[in-house]
């Protein structure tokens, strides 16, 4: 989905100036030149993934003139079109992320976004993540971290839970209709809920520890783009970051911007999801330990076969990032 400046774009652009404040003065005449001016995002309809969405002229201040959106969807189509190069970076989960790496696909994380993103809703009687076992929990695209939440509370999650995570058995309707006992729900799932009169909810990752510690969503992008265009790889990062920024001090501007450029139908549950979540933290957390921690539950409950120390080595390269929360101060 290539897209072309218009008058409004120009005027956002212009009103974008606060946010290309934050990068240090003299930056960019001090790196490198770009190795290419083009990058590829995937596009896919998921509101927490906002600020490689909103980053698009930030990105054109960074020295990128061809910047393009290419459609997918969540689960395997997603992953498979990243693994055969059709996008360069997508923002996903983490845990997802490392079973990526662990899978041996060509892909390395590079930074990290924000915390936060997944409720995991209750009916009557499920009060906390004990009170799963012997249940039947619904999710789209979080079973990893079901798992792991239920075996940080002693719990088998292959034996103690029923997952029904197939989209074709429509989880979330299910939850809806009261034919499931609890449900992992991803932006705009929640706002979603809430609107149908769901407030019981078991576990935030927003606010509740340890999941509010980490990076719940990190920045994946092809290793061979990361290999031959170092430069572009940051200013990337930079865009990213400084977006993240925006989601933070303008949501309304942000949200308007998702809904404008078709990532998302919502309006008010873009606002909402851009409030609730901590944008503008990423400073405040360690993207290595992030990758550390959840591949350490993944490989406990044996999602994983490599060790947290393989899959940083396989899989991370946070050298860009690390600089830029020096450069780009508060």
């Amino acid at each position: 989905m290539p897209m072309t400046l218009s008058r409004r774009r120009v005027l956002s652009a212009i009103g974008l100036a606060g946010a290309g404040a934050l990068a240090a003065p003299g930056v960019l005449a001090a790196e490198a030149r770009l190795e290419t001016t083009t990058v590829r995002f995937a596009k896919i309809p998921l509101i927490c993934f906002a600020p490689q969405y909103v980053c698009e002229d930030l990105l054109r201040m960074e020295g990128f003139t061809d910047i393009r959106y290419v459609d997918t969807k969540p689960g395997g189509v997603f992953v498979q079109d990243l693994a055969e190069g059709k996008y360069h970076f997508t923002s996903n989960v983490t845990a997802q992320n490392v079973v990526l790496v662990d899978s041996g696909l060509p892909i390395t994380l590079v930074a990290g976004i924000h915390a936060g993103c997944y409720e995991l809703f209750g009916s009557d009687g499920t009060r906390n993540v004990r009170d799963l076992k012997g249940k039947r929990v619904g999710t789209i695209a979080a079973t990893d971290l079901l798992e792991m939440m239920a075996a940080l509370v002693g719990l088998d999650p292959k034996k103690d839970l029923t997952i029904i995570n197939d989209p074709e058995a429509k989880p979330l309707d299910q939850f809806i209709q009261g034919k499931l006992d609890a449900y992992m729900a991803l932006p705009p799932e929640p706002q979603l809920l809430r609107a149908r009169g769901f407030r019981d909810v078991i576990v935030r990752t927003a606010t509740d520890r340890p999941w509010s510690q980490y990076f719940c969503c990190t920045l994946a992008a092809r290793r061979d783009y990361v290999g031959r265009n170092p430069v572009a790889t940051k200013r990337v990062i930079r865009a990213m970051l400084k977006a993240a920024e925006l989601c933070a001090s303008e949501p309304e501007r942000a949200a308007r911007r998702l809904v404008d450029g078709g990532f998302v139908d919502s309006y008010e549950y873009a606002l909402q999801t851009l409030n609730d979540n901590p944008y503008a933290h990423w400073r405040d957390y360690d993207a290595e330990d992030t990758v550390r921690f959840y591949a350490l539950r993944q490989h406990e409950v044996g999602v994983i076969k490599k060790s947290p120390q393989r899959i940083i080595a396989d899989g991370t390269d946070f050298r860009c990032f690390d600089e830029l929360k020096r450069e780009l101060k508060a």
